[in-house]
């Protein structure tokens, strides 16, 4: 009868185990969704000038020529902040900081 009474206090306390059960992992998280293609390129006018002078990527900005209408160039480095106006007339230079190369030139 003793063997019983221990059996079933072994029985009972093993149901009060603080070992906590193990947790179900977390959902997985929702797949991106998928990226949209590139719209078509659309072909911009060039109604600053910028085409001809696209040889000067990647010469030093001291060969940026001298503006005949200052008002209408504009000369930054690509992480100087800049307006964000759009003019189609005005002639920009983007030069990198560290190497005064220039990096791109565009209307705007």
């Amino acid at each position: 009868m003793r063997r019983v009474l221990v059996a079933a206090a072994l029985l009972a306390l093993g149901g009060c185990s603080t070992t906590p059960e193990p947790q179900a992992p977390p959902p997985a998280p929702a797949p991106a969704p998928p990226i949209a293609p590139a719209p078509p390129s659309v072909t911009v006018a060039d109604t600053c000038g910028a085409r001809p002078l696209q040889s000067l990527i990647g010469h030093p900005r001291t060969d940026i020529p001298v503006p005949v209408r200052p008002e209408l160039q504009r000369v930054a480095c690509t992480t100087c902040p800049v307006t964000m106006d759009f003019n189609p007339e005005r002639l920009n230079f983007f030069f990198d900081a560290g190497t005064g190369l220039i990096r791109e030139i565009r209307c705007g």
